[in-house]
């Protein structure tokens, strides 16, 4: 029962990190280049372009998930399983997000990795 909690929790970990990753950079897109926005307008024009969007804010509570997830998996599961399962799923995320979502092109470099984390973390599961 502990290890159903423990993946539930690392699927929580990727599931909002990848949502937290996904949201800032498309928050990001929106304000622009940030340096030469700065140099045009100056810095407190980028805090409030940032600090308005709300995809900014959605992301941040995503990664606040994230977070506490990973405490809560960390409780369930050791360190050793959980850290590396979560980070090299979120990577795998990521790159399936960023190429549906976000419309990024993926290369093939970055599938074969994605798919070599993905056996890695078979390997760590059984």
């Amino acid at each position: 029962m502990k290890e159903i909690y423990t993946w539930c929790g690392i699927g929580f970990i990727v599931l909002a990190s990848t949502t937290g990753d996904i949201l800032l950079s498309r928050a990001m897109t929106q304000v622009g280049d940030v340096h030469a926005l700065c140099r045009k307008s100056g810095v407190l024009t980028v805090l409030r372009r940032v600090l308005t969007n709300a995809n900014f804010f959605l992301g941040l509570i995503a990664m606040a998930v994230s977070f506490y997830s990973l405490l809560f998996a960390l409780s369930w599961g050791d360190v050793s399983l959980v850290g590396p399962a979560a980070a090299s799923l979120t990577f795998v995320a990521n790159a399936i997000a960023a190429q549906f979502f976000l419309h990024e092109r993926v290369d093939h470099r970055r599938w074969m990795a994605a798919l070599l984390i993905a056996g890695g973390v078979a390997l760590l599961a059984f």
